[in-house]
């Protein structure tokens, strides 16, 4: 039967709006300020077969990953679903993503027979573990990382499961909030129900589940169409996650070999890191949704996303790599993972569709957690924020700053200030962009966003699971990096703490007036920035997004004392700058293409003479728009003007034998 298209958008939008009615109710009835106020979760409709039918403005790295969730569910409950149920989830080894993240669906029947499955995916504050707020930098597996919820029955035929409500709220902090918030998860999943019976009795089963059908197979069709207009071939591009050895760095890679073939692409993620006790390992589903969301968004951006959207994609993982965690590893790096692999895929598509990728975006959740008992009221406290970053530069414009990465969609960015200082001991005493933070390009990235925050408890634990603070995000077309992620603490007296493990801290004890320090990284440059045009330097200048030294450093243009472009100068300036940058000819070698411990970093080879000292980290620009990372290491058989990769790094980076490519310090070992 061919749906009439009026009743297919009927029902369509009558479907989103059922998701929006969920969101509505959760937003208004939460007790958390994560939930209440920024809004960390999300919903969806999922039919018979556990394909998601509809979704609202929600956040990607949530709702694109539940169908793995969903299938796990019914992989244990598919046969004795009954009116009435409903069901909870959280294990990252079975569908989830992080242990906060607590997925509820609950089946609706029709007619006794199974109809749609509302869903809702919640960030829960605290889910116990080691760390006030569970996230921890330091996590060696995941008992370690809070109660570990398989999926089980809360409800059963409408009779709540005691013994499961008291086990999962003796586990957690603030049991109080944490009840709140899944009483509002469930009077969402209610309201979806009645909702969906109304629906029902507009337009009858066979008419909704039909426009189901039909919804999926168009989303499914205008993808493969968007897809099929790229060259088929293989691509390929690697990127790092922060981790640490005995206290030095040791980063774990993320390897992606992206194939176009037809009208479908497949991601193929083997290769990449060995997982580790330690917090850099992530779920499958993860991967999956961090492929979804690069895909749909450079290709497709404004079509409607379902399962039929899913359909042309293939992701393939090894279990027990950073990208596909397993038991006992920790799994709390799911964002962070999520986001290497989605700059991982986009860096990949740039090589094929340049004109339609941004550099790379700050990169990660940037989540900070203060926790501890106010000796005020004797209740405990729970600060957790996130500060927002900068995206990168793309063809049209310069990037977005402070802005929420694409996998985490309408997110809030900034939670308010007068809620939380009202129920938690602290003083934001500042929220400001973050200034020289962006990547220099044609067009600039975004600025990062600083913020500071004091303590006035007595005391408090401070955690924070991050990312980006020694692999910056990247820039393309020989646009610059942005700036790393930064946390520190200033004490009262002026003393400046900071971490031996950046990015990965917990518990470390606060004092009363400390104050926490929080600068996200900034977006990467797009094109040459010595290309971009002077007055627009200026303009950044003036608005304060530069100084007048990054103007002349990084930019090459010179200003009058009234912030004016000296144009002869500036001509001037931007020729020594070219001069002074460095070109290397590549050529290929048989040494270890890798070192590390637990980790993989890239190694690149150069001469004792190059100027360039060994454990340097670089990047390398060749003939595709996304830089190659390595650290460099000595060759005495190169000559000086040589820079040796494996046969894979050429590939990366898109370089012939011999080609000149531009070599950039990034950081350490000295070298201009």
């Amino acid at each position: 039967m061919t749906v009439n298209p009026i009743d297919l958008e009927v029902v369509t939008e009558g479907l989103i709006s059922i998701v929006r009615e969920m969101r509505q109710t959760i937003f208004r009835t939460a007790h958390s300020p994560v939930i209440a106020d920024a809004q960390d979760f999300s919903c969806a409709l999922f039919d018979p077969q556990g394909q998601m039918v509809a979704q609202g403005r929600d956040m990607p790295g949530h709702v694109i990953a539940m169908p793995a969730s969903v299938a796990e569910i019914f992989a244990d409950f598919a046969d004795e679903m009954r009116p009435g149920d409903l069901y909870i989830v959280n294990d990252p080894y079975r569908g989830g993503s992080h242990l906060n993240d607590v997925t509820l669906i609950s089946p609706v029947f029709v007619d006794g027979k199974l109809f749609l499955f509302p869903c809702v995916r919640m960030h829960w504050a605290d889910i116990g573990g080691m760390t006030p707020g569970s996230v921890s930098g330091q996590a060696t597996e995941i008992l370690q990382e809070g109660l570990r919820i398989p999926p089980i029955k809360l409800i059963e035929e409408g009779r709540p499961n005691r013994a499961a409500f008291d086990i999962v709220f003796a586990n957690v902090r603030m049991a109080d909030e944490r009840r709140g918030d899944l009483e509002s998860s469930i009077a969402a999943c209610h309201t979806a129900e009645r909702r969906l019976r109304e629906l029902v009795a507009r337009h009858g089963t066979g008419l909704v589940l039909e426009s189901v059908a039909a919804n999926m197979d168009r989303t499914e069709q205008r993808l493969r169409d968007m897809i099929r207009a790229l060259p088929d071939g293989t691509y390929r591009y690697e990127d790092y996650l922060d981790l640490y050895t005995d206290g030095r760095y040791d980063a774990a890679i993320v390897r992606c070999r992206l194939t176009v073939d037809g009208d479908e692409i497949e991601a193929d993620f083997r290769g990449s890191s060995t997982q580790v006790a330690a917090v850099v390992n992530s779920s499958r589903a993860m991967t999956v949704a961090g492929v979804f969301i690069a895909v749909k968004s450079a290709l497709d951006p404004g079509g409607l996303v379902n399962h039929g959207a899913f359909r042309p994609l293939r992701v393939h993982t090894e279990p027990g790599t950073v990208v596909h965690v397993s038991y006992p590893a920790p799994a709390n790096a799911h964002s962070e993972v999520r986001k290497r692999v989605i700059s991982a895929v986009m860096a990949a598509l740039s090589q094929v569709a340049p004109d339609l990728i941004a550099a790379d975006q700050f990169g990660t959740t940037f989540q900070n957690l203060i926790g501890g008992v106010d000796e005020h009221t004797g209740r405990p406290y729970l600060y957790y924020d996130y500060p927002a970053g900068g995206n990168g530069g793309f063809l049209e414009s310069d990037g977005p700053s402070a802005m929420n990465p694409v996998d985490l969609g309408d997110i809030s960015t900034i939670q308010s200030v007068e809620r939380l200082e009202t129920e938690i001991p602290i003083l934001v005493e500042a929220c400001e962009l973050r200034t020289g933070s962006c990547g220099d390009g044609v067009r600039r990235g975004g600025l990062g966003s600083r913020r500071e925050t004091r303590l006035l408890a007595s005391g408090g634990a401070y955690s924070v699971q991050t990312d980006r603070t020694t692999v910056p995000p990247y820039g393309l077309r020989h646009g610059g990096p942005g700036a790393p992620t930064v946390t520190h603490l200033r004490r009262p007296d002026g003393e400046r703490v900071d971490f031996a493990t950046p990015g990965k801290v917990a518990g470390f004890p606060m004092r009363e007036g400390d104050v926490l320090v929080m600068e996200s990284a900034g977006g990467g440059g797009w094109g040459d920035p010595l290309e971009r045009a002077p007055e627009d330097v200026a303009g950044d200048v003036a608005q304060e997004y530069l100084s007048a030294d990054d103007a002349r450093q990084r930019y090459g243009v010179e200003l009058d004392p009234a912030g004016q472009v000296d144009p002869a100068a500036t001509a001037a300036t931007r020729q020594r700058l070219r001069d002074a940058r460095r070109w290397l000819r590549t050529t290929v070698t048989a040494k270890p293409a890798y070192t590390g411990q637990r980790g993989q970093r890239r190694l690149a080879y150069v001469a004792p003479g190059s100027g360039l000292a060994e454990d340097t980290l670089v990047e390398v620009h060749g003939g595709h728009p996304a830089p190659l990372r390595a650290w460099i290491r000595h060759d005495a058989a190169l000559a000086a003007d040589e820079l040796a990769l494996d046969d894979d790094g050429l590939q990366i980076l898109g370089t012939a034998a011999h080609d000149r490519s531009h070599v950039r310090v990034l950081a350490g070992g000295g070298g201009a």
